[in-house]
């Protein structure tokens, strides 16, 4: 069957996720199936790392309560051997059943993504960040996929001596972009004036990595901080060699929960969208909450919001 055949008999949806599929396989990724239904007390002890607190729940015929899956990935990492050392990558095609961003009522949504779990290298982390660029590129050509390294925003923090309740604030305004919350919150905090410019900065920095890539040493100010600057240089490089990095910008607002994740973050946007289609990044914090001593990065692709195109 051509492609002409195939749009005539699927949506644009189905076609979209038909590709990623063959994307994800032909990138060297296999096939992740997961049941409908997970014990609803699985959910509960990680639900920070779910979109939403909204489950659909039964009992079951032995008097368990069980749920309708509101998110794959936690169940990819469940059923990985705990002393699995290899890498571990898989890709998915899944029906979630949550409240859809797009009605605002349950619905069954299909998703698509990736998961890259193991001994997780900087070239991994790479190759799944440009998997990531890939995608948006099927869904359409006018993209921008947003990347974030939020080690370099901790350890700028730690640095300076940010209190934790300060940390918090100046999280929430970095993620909406909030300029002059963050420099209310550090000088309330009696932050030296250039310590209040460095924090600042994180919120104004954006642009294409040529653009920005010689402002990343102003971060630069302890070792932890300077050594993750290095990490986000590498990695815009390999993105240059992988042929993707003209679709990416660097952006610290992409803020995802610290509780569970780590290191790199992004996400992205196609035009005529006004939210983010694709979301992912590190999470090893969450795998070593669920007892696995492994490193993790992943996407996830939201294919309810193409009804939005």
């Amino acid at each position: 069957m051509n492609n002409r055949e195939l749009s005539e008999v699927m949506t644009r949806e189905e076609l979209i996720a038909f590709s990623l599929r063959s994307l994800y396989k032909s990138s060297g990724y296999s096939m992740f199936r997961m049941s409908k239904f997970e014990e609803y007390d699985f959910y509960v002890r990680n639900k920070d790392f779910l979109l939403s607190d909204n489950i659909i729940t039964f009992t079951d015929t032995d008097g368990r309560l069980m749920a309708m899956k509101p998110d794959v990935t936690l169940s990819i990492i469940k059923s990985r051997d705990m002393g699995e050392d290899k890498l571990t990558k898989v890709y998915y095609n899944e029906n979630v059943y949550r409240v859809s961003r797009s009605t605002k009522s349950y619905r069954e949504i299909m998703q698509a993504g990736v998961e890259c779990i193991g001994d997780v290298t900087d070239s991994d982390i790479a190759d799944v960040i440009a998997l990531a660029a890939k995608s948006l590129d099927l869904i359409s050509e006018n993209n921008v996929l947003e990347l974030s390294n939020l080690n370099i925003v901790s350890a700028v923090l730690d640095a300076y001596s940010v209190s934790g309740g300060a940390a918090s604030e100046i999280l929430t305004y970095l993620g909406e972009k909030n300029y002059f919350g963050v420099s209310e919150v550090c000088e309330r905090e009696g932050l030296s004036p250039i310590a209040c410019e460095t924090v600042g900065k994180l919120v104004t920095l954006y642009g294409a990595p040529s653009k920005v890539v010689d402002e990343l040493s102003a971060f630069a100010v302890s070792p932890e901080a300077s050594l993750e600057c290095e990490r986000l240089k590498s990695i815009l490089a390999s993105l240059a060699e992988l042929g993707v990095s003209d679709k990416v910008c660097v952006d610290f607002s992409v803020m995802n929960d610290m509780k569970y994740y780590n290191g790199f973050a992004f996400r992205g946007f196609v035009d005529g969208i006004p939210t983010g289609i694709l979301s992912g990044g590190q999470y090893d914090k969450l795998v070593k909450k669920m007892h696995k001593a492994s490193g993790a990065i992943g996407f996830a692709v939201y294919l309810d919001e193409l009804m939005k195109l």
